[in-house]
């Protein structure tokens, strides 16, 4: 009998107990390649290819999972093969995927400094392709009560008021806040307009009685803590 090249095969041509979708009942879903996952995703092929060639070609035209989880339907529905349903049926998966990190996120989270936070929130961001302004809104202990996204778009065309910023603050019961927002160039360095905000923001704070311990920048793997630099 052939050895049949597993990297290359169609789903119909593998033992069934290789199937991406048996193992996956067997074995469970981490013992699968994103191939594989993706494979199952899109459910059927076309008359050029299956389901796990499309899904082969649809890595290697993104260049892998950290692409594609920033494509739009527009994008996807666009690749040969995929269309709509296909498209419809990934941006799904994608999306419950994020809600569950959110999820989780509502978990009791302690910060003891600028690392925490951006463990905390880079995951949200991943892939944004808007930059998004908000604040976590810590309780006495510096455990997590609530996030709120103040302001999406370029943050120097959108009106950051501390007004809005300490409204939530305050129905929330506040002990303190940390402000974040994010670069989806990658870079977090801080513009002038970053550190004006930042100032007239912690300064206000003073005046209400709810200190902001930080404001994060989240960048691509790496982030800028004010309060690292000393500048809060």
């Amino acid at each position: 009998m052939d050895k049949i090249d597993l990297k290359r095969a169609k789903i119909k041509d593998l033992p069934e107990r290789e199937r991406p979708r048996e193992r996956l009942e067997r074995d469970g879903a981490s013992s699968l390649s994103d191939v594989e996952l993706i494979a199952i995703l899109l459910r059927t092929g076309t008359k050029e290819a299956s389901a796990l060639d499309l899904a082969r070609g649809l890595i290697s035209k993104t260049g892998g999972l950290e692409k594609l989880l920033s494509m739009d339907f527009k994008e996807l529905s666009a690749i040969k093969g995929i269309g709509k349903s296909k498209a419809a049926s990934i941006l799904a998966a994608i999306e419950l995927g994020r809600r569950g990190m959110r999820a989780r996120g509502r978990e009791k989270v302690k910060i003891k400094g600028p690392e925490d936070v951006f463990s905390f929130l880079s995951p949200k961001f991943k892939g944004a392709k808007n930059e998004k302004f908000g604040i976590l809104i810590l309780d006495t202990k510096n455990n997590v009560k609530a996030e709120k996204i103040i302001s999406e778009g370029d943050l120097q065309a959108s009106i950051v008021h501390p007004r809005e910023i300490f409204h939530y603050a305050i129905l929330e019961l506040a002990s303190s806040i940390i402000l974040f927002h994010n670069h989806p160039s990658g870079d977090p360095t801080p513009s002038d307009y970053d550190r004006e905000i930042t100032k007239k923001i912690a300064s206000a704070g003073k005046i209400m009685g709810i200190e902001v311990l930080d404001h994060i920048i989240i960048g691509d793997g790496i982030f800028y803590s004010f309060k690292e630099k000393g500048e809060i």
